[in-house]
């Protein structure tokens, strides 16, 4: 995800704490709750982190019952946008059409 790449040239300290809400994400999967994430709705959800008064969102969806699928990011400073929320609708559908080939799968050695 570009976005997230930028983020951790340009603020490490926020890129630190989406990375956290990840892993949280990762552990927890659907019972992550707020405040650490949110549902938006058609099936986007977002995690929420806070540095200052900066708010960092990374909208996801999962796919079946053990992967979520990161689809956009941004910074933001009240409501969620339309645009950006109408912008992981059409990644989740580009990626239910094909998800073997916007799948990565980390192997462990």
């Amino acid at each position: 995800m570009d976005w997230l790449k930028e983020l951790r040239r340009s603020n490490k300290a926020a890129y630190a704490k989406c990375v956290a809400r990840v892993e949280r994400l990762a552990e927890l999967g659907h019972e992550l709750r707020r405040p650490e994430a949110d549902y938006l709705r058609d099936g986007i959800y977002e995690l929420r982190a806070k540095l200052g008064r900066l708010n960092f969102r990374l909208l996801y969806f999962f796919h079946g019952q053990l992967a979520a699928v990161l689809a956009h990011g941004l910074t933001k400073e009240d409501k969620v946008p339309d645009a950006d929320v109408d912008r992981a609708i059409r990644r989740k559908q580009k990626f239910l059409r094909q998800p073997a080939v916007h799948t990565y799968e980390e192997v462990l050695t």
